[in-house]
């Protein structure tokens, strides 16, 4: 009979464990080295350090296709942070007024000639741009995702580090929208996904002395611009550019990723269960398509995605089995003449001979709620306990998509061509704050940009780019 907490170490995982372990042992280093730090300022003067890069360096690029609702938001939240001349902008395809806003806001922008995929949209931009030439570093900042206050001020200092080729952020869900019971299940789960994998995962995986994490997300990463060209961005055959563009930083050994908690990016999760679907299928294939790509090798990368890997698979199993499971156990208790119902006594018993349900219950439904009782804590959103009791579902649902698309990865090919969730305009009555557009500061900003464009204050253009405009 397996035993309850066997179950739970199926759901949370040695990884989870190791990687928590190693974050411990980065916090208590950073605390340590903190404190001599403060120390040596009282001691005397701090020894000489290298000139730090600046947001004068780093060229923000940001692919689009479609999303005239947010772009405008996540426009205004980085012109706060960086030069209006470091901001760039490429419509894949869009077929909306994604394109016409951007010229208004007054960044350059180009778009291509058909949808091309973000991947291939970002290839093509870096190139028409020339940003490797004039920046130190590349920002791949998704279209909805706004960067917060303090961002450059805790990233940058990574790239002090001359091994560190790329930083992640830290991602956190949009608050900004008016949702349903459904949306706010979907959403809630992502953030707990958000709150416990970077915390549990990334902080331990991109500790400088044990450095081996499987994605930097392209919501907001920064990468340097003299590695970029050593990375396939594009290769034929993927879903998606992040997790390969990892995969290429560590197989072919150009550096190390760094991440901080402090560099913080706000994005905008789906709120139906259609995208919701949609995109998790996209990201699992990228996945396990950027697995098939690249060959493992003798490194701590691919142990540790081997064991990532491992884990996956078999959390996803278990999940999948578990409303059978939960059912097959359950039924004798509301039904006792259940067990003569012809070949489910035999089925009963195989079953209740390896598990009962108290240990199923406690070892897979209690603690997955756990997680979410941690993830309230430290996002500080109670409500979370309330959503969570659904979140074994969309785990169900996640497990299902899993094992789909690792068949799917290695029998089927994809464009790269991309259809971002349905977008919400961000909602004021929410944020406190007015709708772009509308009388209010909001509305004023957007519009004293676009004055701004009309006096010839716009961005420069390009030598050799006539295809970049600015209005």
């Amino acid at each position: 009979m397996m035993p309850w907490w066997a179950l739970g170490v199926l759901i949370v995982g040695a990884n989870f464990a190791l990687w928590g372990v190693i974050g411990i042992c980065r916090a208590a280093g950073g605390l340590a080295g903190r404190v001599a730090g403060h120390l040596r300022r009282h001691g005397g003067d701090p020894p000489a350090r290298p000139v730090s890069l600046t947001v004068d360096d780093v060229a923000v690029l940001i692919p689009a296709h479609n999303e005239a609702l947010v772009i405008e938001d996540s426009l205004m939240a980085i012109l706060d942070l960086v030069p209006r001349k470091n901001v760039h902008v490429v419509s894949d395809g869009s077929t909306d007024a994604t394109l016409e806003i951007v010229r208004g806001v007054g960044v350059p922008a180009i778009t291509t000639r058909s949808n091309v995929g973000k991947a291939g949209a970002l290839q093509e931009a870096i190139q028409r741009f020339k940003l490797l030439e004039r920046f130190k570093v590349v920002m791949l900042l998704d279209a909805d995702t706004r960067v917060q206050p303090g961002y450059f001020a805790a990233a940058l200092p990574m790239f002090d580090d001359p091994q560190v080729v790329a930083v992640a952020g830290c991602v956190k869900s949009a608050r900004d929208r008016s949702l349903s019971l459904t949306g706010n299940v979907l959403v809630g789960h992502r953030q707990r996904i958000y709150a416990i994998g970077q915390r549990a995962l990334k902080f331990g995986q991109t500790w400088q002395r044990l450095n081996a994490t499987h994605i930097l997300p392209c919501f907001a990463s920064m990468y340097r611009a003299e590695v970029l060209p050593r990375i396939e961005m594009n290769p034929p055959g993927l879903a998606i550019e992040d997790f390969n563009m990892t995969f290429e930083v560590y197989q072919k050994r150009l550096g190390k990723v760094g991440f901080t908690l402090s560099a913080v990016a706000v994005t905008q999760d789906p709120d139906n269960l259609r995208d919701y679907v949609r995109q998790t299928r996209r990201w699992a294939l990228g996945l396990w398509q950027t697995v098939r790509r690249h060959p493992p090798r003798a490194n701590l990368f691919t142990a540790m995605l081997t064991l990532l890997l491992l884990e996956l698979v078999t959390a996803s199993m278990v999940f999948l089995l578990l409303p059978a499971l939960l059912l097959v156990l359950a039924i004798p208790d509301l039904d006792p003449a259940a067990l003569a119902w012809p070949g489910f006594a035999e089925v009963h018993t195989f079953v209740a001979a390896h598990v009962n349900l108290r240990a199923a219950c406690l070892g897979l439904v209690a603690t997955d709620y756990s997680l979410t009782c941690v993830a309230a804590a430290l996002e500080r959103r109670p409500r979370l306990l309330l959503f969570g009791l659904f979140f074994p579902i969309l785990r169900v649902i996640d497990a299902a998509i899993t094992l789909y698309a690792v068949p799917q990865a290695w029998f089927a090919a994809s464009t790269g061509r991309w259809q971002s969730p349905a977008r919400r305009g961000a909602d004021r009555a929410v944020t406190g704050a007015q709708a772009p557009g509308l009388p209010g500061a909001g509305g004023q900003r957007i519009a004293a940009e676009r004055s701004k464009v009309g006096a010839g204050l716009a961005a420069p253009t390009f030598d050799g780019t006539s295809d970049v405009q600015a209005s």
